[in-house]
């Protein structure tokens, strides 16, 4: 693997997540975030002039049939040193490399790393987990990671109300089942859900996740908009204007 930039932990608190809203209307001139699923939590979101890449993993287990997430971008993003979250051997170029909670600034971007369990034993199991936090294209963007612990009333005011959320679904020992995920989106009340984490028919006999579907039964009313392809745009004009609606991605295949 070759020499990558690891940025540490840059002080977090209220106030830097306040000082967002400055950047969010710096960015709000622009023309929206193209966002791509690479399967699993691994999204690449493109805006703003920067590529931003989430969670790359190793394909074995539950993401064994996916093609490499590998894929060019300034800055990278992980959630934990797991396989299915943050394996970086493969990846391109140099680019920034975010592993620690934190507030991390750009020009013209902030990037906030949160500390959540990656299970519902306090992370004895399986350590923490990053729930990340920008602003990208003039959208608000959430992504949940691996969190399997509810929401604490300090992360609900530091994430605030997402224009996007990704949260996993699928349940397993370290990350949100169905009622967990509707849980978090009722507390944090996003425009747009994305379903992340769950049991796709590309996974390896050993995967114990559930299919998006349980998510979905739960969420009765919700305006649920599947997608032809994996990659779609979202402007600030393309958000919801009252309440949400769930976005079901095609996920790719090896």
């Amino acid at each position: 693997m070759k020499r990558r930039k690891l940025l540490g932990y840059a002080g977090a608190g209220l106030g830097a997540s306040l000082g967002m809203g400055m950047i969010d209307q710096a960015q709000a001139q622009t023309t929206g975030v193209t966002i791509r699923s690479l399967g699993h939590t691994s999204f690449l979101f493109t805006g703003g002039g920067r590529r931003i890449l989430v969670n790359p993993f190793r394909r074995i287990g539950c993401t064994a049939g996916f093609p490499s997430p590998a894929q060019p971008a300034d800055i990278v993003m992980i959630s934990s040193r797991l396989f299915d979250e943050g394996y970086l051997n493969e990846l391109p170029g140099e680019p920034r490399v975010l592993t620690d909670p934190g507030v991390y600034d750009f020009e013209n971007l902030r990037i906030q790393g949160i500390l959540t369990p990656h299970d519902r034993q306090g992370g004895r199991h399986f350590g923490n987990n990053t729930v990340w936090r920008w602003a990208q294209g003039g959208v608000n963007i959430v992504h949940m990671g691996g969190a399997a612990a509810p929401l604490r009333v300090e992360e609900q005011i530091l994430l605030g109300r997402p224009d996007i959320m990704l949260v996993p679904v699928g349940g397993g020992p370290k990350a949100f089942d169905a009622a967990e995920a509707v849980q978090a989106v009722q507390v944090l009340r996003p425009k747009i859900v994305i379903p992340t984490h769950y049991l796709t028919t590309v996974a390896g006999a050993s995967c114990e996740l559930d299919p998006v579907d349980n998510f979905l039964a739960l969420m009765p009313g919700t305006p649920v908009t599947r997608a032809g392809q994996g990659a779609l745009t979202v402007r600030p004009n393309d958000l919801p204007s009252q309440g949400m609606r769930i976005q079901v991605y095609q996920y790719p295949r090896a």
